[in-house]
C-alpha cells in the first residue's frame, strides 16, 4: 500500500553526513550523503557494476566510491571513474532521487522525477519558526506504517499505554469530532475543567483546573501532527485564545520501508521556553520513552496480525480518524499505481 509521486522523510538533517547512510523507502533502497559543499544527495543504493550497496563504500569529494571494485559514482548517479580502465563506462548509471531539505528533515521524492515539486510539501512552519523550537529523533519500527497512523489518530490509547506521563481517564471520556478536509483528516478532542496531567502541569506553572486539547491532523502520504496543550480553564482556549496556557505540536512522519516495517520520525515543536536547550533535550528524552512504549505495542500488534491471518481489524467509533486516513491512503495508492502503469 505504497503511494508514489510523494515526498517522504528519508532522514533528519543531522543524520546525513559525509558517511553514507542507507535507508529503504517504499521498498526502494536509497543511500544518502553530503557533497563537499554540504548539499545532500540521494541515490539508488547499488553499484551499477556488481550491485553491491553503495552505502558500503565511502564518499570522496562530491561522489561515492563502491567498496567492491572502486567504481566512483557522482551525485547525479553517473559513473565518473573505474579503476583499471582509462575511460569510465559512462552508460552505467545509478538512479538519482529528487531531494529537498526543509523543516529539519531530508525529503526524497519516490516516483516520477518529472513530477517532483517542492511546493507539494505540506506546511510545517512550526518546525523552523524562530519563535518556536523543535527537535526529535527516529525509530525503525517492525510494523505496517498504517498501524502507526491508526495509533496517532486515536489518542484514547494514551490512558492505557502511557498512564504515567500523558495519559489520563478524561481522554477516554471526552467526545471527539472527526472530519475530512480534502487530503487531510482531523480528529479534535477538548477536555474542559480537568486536572492537568504531570507532563503539562510542569510547564504551565500555574495552579487550577485546565482546558486540554488534542487536535490530530493526518496528511498524505503519512504525516500526523498533533496540536497539544493546556490553558487555565475558562480563559478562552476552546474559542481560540491560548495565551493563558502552553502549547506545542507533536510531529510524526511515517516512511514505509517494507509492507511490515517503517521509519518513524518524531519530534515536538513548542512555543514556550524556546531558549532552554536543556529543556529541549529533556523533552526529547521524555518523548523517546513515551514512543518506545508505542513501538512495543505496535510491533506486538503486527506479530499478532501475522499470527491470525483469518482475523481483521475491527473499526469502532474511536477508530474513525484512522479509518478515514486509511481510505485516503488506499485511494492515493491506487491512483499512483494507475499513473505508474
Amino acid at each position: 500500500m505504497f503511494i508514489r509521486n510523494r515526498w517522504y522523510v528519508a532522514a533528519w538533517d543531522k543524520e546525513v553526513s559525509r558517511k553514507p547512510l542507507a535507508r529503504t523507502i517504499c521498498g526502494e533502497p536509497v543511500v544518502l550523503f553530503r557533497k563537499g559543499d554540504g548539499t545532500a544527495v540521494a541515490l539508488g543504493d547499488y553499484c551499477p557494476h556488481r550491485l553491491l550497496p553503495l552505502s558500503m563504500g565511502q564518499v570522496e569529494g562530491d561522489a561515492i566510491r563502491c567498496g567492491y571494485h572502486g567504481m566512483l559514482v557522482d551525485g547525479a548517479g553517473r559513473c565518473v571513474e573505474m579503476p583499471g580502465q582509462e575511460e569510465p563506462p559512462r552508460k552505467l548509471q545509478v538512479k538519482a532521487y529528487p531531494i529537498v531539505e526543509r523543516y529539519r528533515f531530508v525529503w526524497v521524492w519516490i516516483g516520477d522525477e518529472a513530477a517532483a515539486d517542492p511546493a507539494l510539501l505540506p506546511d510545517f512552519w512550526f518546525c523552523e519558526d524562530k519563535a518556536w523550537t523543535f527537535d526529535g529523533d527516529a525509530y525503525r519500527v517492525a510494523c505496517d506504517y498504517r498501524l502507526l497512523v491508526d495509533n496517532l489518530m486515536d489518542l484514547t490509547h494514551e490512558t492505557y499505554v502511557h498512564p504515567s506521563s500523558i495519559g489520563q481517564k478524561e481522554i477516554v471520556e471526552a467526545p471527539i469530532e472527526t472530519r475530512v478536509e480534502g487530503e487531510a483528516v482531523i480528529v479534535e478532542r477538548w477536555m474542559r475543567d480537568i486536572d492537568a496531567p504531570p507532563f503539562w502541569r510542569t510547564f504551565l506553572r500555574k495552579p487550577g483546573l485546565v482546558d486540554r486539547w488534542q487536535i490530530c491532523r493526518f496528511a498524505l502520504p503519512a504525516a500526523v501532527t498533533i496540536e497539544v496543550g493546556v490553558a487555565l480553564a475558562g480563559t478562552g482556549a476552546p474559542e481560540g485564545d491560548r495565551s493563558q496556557g502552553v502549547e506545542g505540536v507533536v510531529v510524526n512522519f511515517m516512511t514505509p520501508e517494507t509492507e511490515t516495517s517503517c521509519w518513524y520520525y518524531w519530534g515536538m515543536a513548542r512555543g514556550f521556553d524556546v531558549g532552554d536547550a536543556g529543556l529541549t533535550e529533556r523533552m526529547r528524552q521524555s518523548q523517546a520513552a513515551v514512543f518506545a512504549e508505542d513501538v512495543e505495542v505496535l510491533e506486538a500488534q503486527q506479530k499478532s496480525i501475522a499470527a491470525h491471518p483469518d482475523k481483521r481489524l475491527v473499526v469502532l467509533g474511536i477508530d474513525a480518524g484512522g479509518a478515514h486516513a486509511r481510505r485516503l491512503i488506499e485511494r492515493a495508492a491506487v491512483e499512483s499505481g494507475r499513473a505508474a502503469a
